[in-house]
């Protein structure tokens, strides 16, 4: 039987003011009429029951989460005591699965992207699993073709050569790469067997635990000893302790550049990781000036800018031409496009004038 674990642990700083530590990215509804979080969760119905679901997140979320996707049960929804990225939260999750079924196969995925159509989405991850099922030790991820020689997404390098039969392409690893400069990025659309990683990953509990073990021991030692508190009255105590004394690390150095027996499949669904407030427009569609409008709006000589609010307050922006206008409860950003990844130094300074109210 499937499983499925969902990381929803990010702060989201780049979607600042609206994304807040108790309200953060994947808690909004900046792609639909449900939050992210709520659409990953959707895009899985049918496919695995709300009993082998879980989800991995920062222990203030819990009860909000909680409450956005009552389907879930609560002893399902996992608090991080400290962040550590994503190998020890994968480690801590796979521990989970495989105590309530030790040869389960298990999905992994983030919660802020944006994927559709939905059975197209489960048709790959059937076929991602029945790679597993056809061999245990295998890892298989998916890789999204990419479009344009981007700079913000890490890369999959493929062997070009799938495997024989398969359903979807489906290529052995070469190699993962970091996120590139220019040239680099160039490069890797020309060469045709690169692709965008999507951190979405199909394997069973028992294999990737077994990597971890290999390769990241002093990790899997803590995550043994939690594993060992599941279920008792000391698990919450065993968590805050032994997880706090991880040393973080993501799931790509800690097993998958060491791993020998890595696939990727190529991704038939649209996919887009919904990375910052220009990535909106995307998902919200603009209207015959560019602009994209959320909430109360009145744009006057206002030429591709979003402006981002809610019903019960009018922002009106004259003369405006690519720029960001967010408006919440208790602030308000306006920002050209070109300036956007200054938010999260906006985010940083809020956080050294130690104005918690705001963050």
């Amino acid at each position: 039987m499937l499983y499925a674990m969902i990381m929803a642990g990010g702060a989201g700083t780049r979607f600042w003011p609206a994304s807040r530590k108790h309200t953060p990215k994947q808690m909004l509804k900046l792609a639909g009429e449900r939050s992210m979080i709520q659409s990953t969760v959707d895009r899985l119905a049918g496919l695995c029951p709300p009993e082998n679901l879980m989800i991995v997140t920062n222990q203030i979320l819990v009860d909000s989460i909680a409450e956005q996707l009552p389907e879930i049960p609560k002893s399902s929804i996992i608090g991080e005591p400290a962040k550590r990225d994503t190998a020890p939260c994968i480690g801590l999750a796979a521990a989970w699965v495989a105590a309530k079924d030790p040869g389960a196969t298990m999905v992994v995925m983030p919660a802020d992207h944006v994927i559709s159509p939905d059975d197209v989405f489960q048709d790959s991850l059937n076929h991602a699993a029945s790679l597993v099922e056809s061999d245990p030790t295998r890892i298989v991820t998916f890789g999204i073709k990419p479009t344009y020689p981007a700079e913000v997404f890490g890369y999959i390098e493929s062997s070009g050569d799938s495997i024989a039969d398969a359903k979807l392409p489906s290529f052995e690893v070469v190699r993962f790469r970091e996120k590139p400069d220019t040239q680099t990025a160039e490069e890797f659309l020309a060469a045709g067997t690169f692709y965008w990683n999507a951190g979405i990953f199909v394997w069973k509990a028992k294999t990737i635990l077994e990597a971890l073990e290999k390769h990241q021991p002093e990790m899997f030692s803590h995550i043994q000893n939690i594993a060992a508190a599941i279920g008792t009255d000391q698990f919450d105590q065993t968590l805050q302790t032994e997880f706090t004394a991880i040393k973080g690390t993501s799931i790509d150095y800690a097993v998958m550049e060491n791993y020998d027996n890595v696939f990727v499949v190529e991704a038939p669904f649209a996919w887009d990781d919904l990375g910052n407030w220009t990535a909106v427009p995307r998902q919200k569609g603009v209207d015959q000036d560019g602009n994209t409008k959320v909430g109360k709006t009145l744009a006057v000589d206002t030429k591709g800018t979003l402006v981002y609010g809610d019903d019960d307050h009018l922002i009106v922006t004259v003369g405006l031409e690519d720029c960001i206008v967010v408006r919440t409860e208790n602030a308000t950003l306006v920002a050209t496009k070109k300036d956007e990844a200054k938010i999260k130094q906006v985010v940083a300074e809020l956080e050294k004038r130690d104005w918690t109210d705001l963050l």
